[in-house]
């Protein structure tokens, strides 16, 4: 290919996200280069800012990157450009988090499903000071919004097998697939499939997003009603006749929809958990006398359970992020005879459809 590149001697008036996308997709300046009919030298001269490319080469790059030429370079503006904050941080100071989502983003650091996750740097007084200067884990970290109270299992499995880094922010289903038609999250997890409908997730997807979406079957498990032991009704039926207190979940997530369903008309709950834990926890403590939850919650508080169903617990990616590493080593967790062992041994979780993958049309 021909080329009317120039080195420069002064910095480039471009900005360029050439390496963090080649990243993404886990190819080496080597792979880029033949995919792209550059030199590799040419590859990393531009990565560096000491290369202008040409627009034949511009076009070569996006083509292979599967991307605009535009996502790779831009004017460098005069004055930097806002930061690419997910949401707005409530407080400062503010340690923050770092990943690659259609361009770098920063996400405040919250409470995760996985526990407390080292931070890659403090926002403070407009400025932000990274943790490690040399360290660049944004191209790695994969952020999944989901209530699956055993995503830590999964974050462990990518660490060990993929270097990757899975930050599993707690969400209900509904809001978690909100983030992700937002572009806030590369994966939202859901559990939305009422009783007789067993393409509900899917449908939930269709609903809030649209096609060119992927679903992966994560786990099925065990939902249904916790009780306290001086409670302990026998069955479902006595346990909605009993006068019982009941704690809920908010609206959009499956376990609030699995109790409507039970209290059919009835009003819902004015004491809401955050979670499936959350739930528990509020009976065990004796806030509430049962709540809608996963077994394996109720028997980590050491509670009763009274199954009310198994649902699919799928998650959800866009389609154009499939060829993105992360996901690849995402699938490729799921997929572990290994992982999908240890899923199974948890209580009320079936891990033999774990992996499996179709599209949302």
């Amino acid at each position: 290919m021909a080329r009317t590149d120039t080195i420069m001697a002064k910095p480039p008036s471009f900005e360029t996200s050439l390496r963090g996308r080649r990243l993404l997709r886990g190819w080496s300046q080597e792979e880029l280069a033949r995919a792209s009919g550059l030199s590799r030298a040419g590859v990393s001269a531009i990565e560096i800012g000491r290369l202008v490319p040409s627009a034949a080469a511009a076009l070569a790059l996006a083509a292979a990157l599967g991307c605009r030429v535009e996502d790779l370079f831009r004017l460098r503006a005069a004055a930097p450009p806002a930061v690419a904050w997910a949401w707005p941080p409530e407080r400062e100071p503010c340690r923050y988090w770092e990943a690659d989502l259609d361009g770098p983003k920063r996400f405040p650091v919250e409470p995760t499903v996985a526990g407390a996750l080292p931070h890659d740097g403090v926002f403070e007084s407009g400025r932000f000071r990274k943790r490690d200067d040399d360290a660049d884990d944004g191209p790695r970290t994969l952020i999944l919004a989901g209530c699956d109270p055993a995503a830590g299992l999964l974050a462990a499995e990518l660490a060990r097998t993929a270097d990757v880094r899975l930050i599993p922010l707690p969400r209900s289903s509904r809001a978690a697939l909100a983030m992700l038609g937002r572009g806030l999250v590369h994966v939202a997890g859901a559990h939305l499939a009422r009783a007789g409908e067993p393409d509900g997730n899917a449908g939930a997807v269709r609903e809030a997003l649209g096609a060119g979406y992927r679903l992966v079957r994560a786990a099925r498990w065990e939902e249904g009603i916790v009780t306290a032991p001086s409670a302990s009704p026998s069955s479902i039926g006595e346990a909605l006749r009993s006068n019982l207190r009941w704690v809920g979940r908010e609206a959009g997530s499956g376990a609030r929809q699995c109790l409507d369903e039970l209290f059919d008309g009835r009003r819902p709950p004015r004491r809401l958990a955050s979670d499936h834990r959350g739930v528990a926890e509020a009976v065990r403590q004796g806030w509430a006398d049962a709540g809608v939850c996963l077994r394996l919650a109720g028997e980590e508080a050491g509670l009763g359970f009274l199954p009310v169903r198994r649902e699919d617990y799928d998650l959800c990616f866009p389609e154009r992020f499939e060829e993105d590493v992360r996901i690849q080593a995402l699938l490729r967790a799921l997929r572990s005879p290994a992982y999908r062992r240890l899923l199974g041994e948890l209580p009320g979780y079936d891990g033999a459809e774990t992996g499996a993958l179709r599209t949302v049309d």
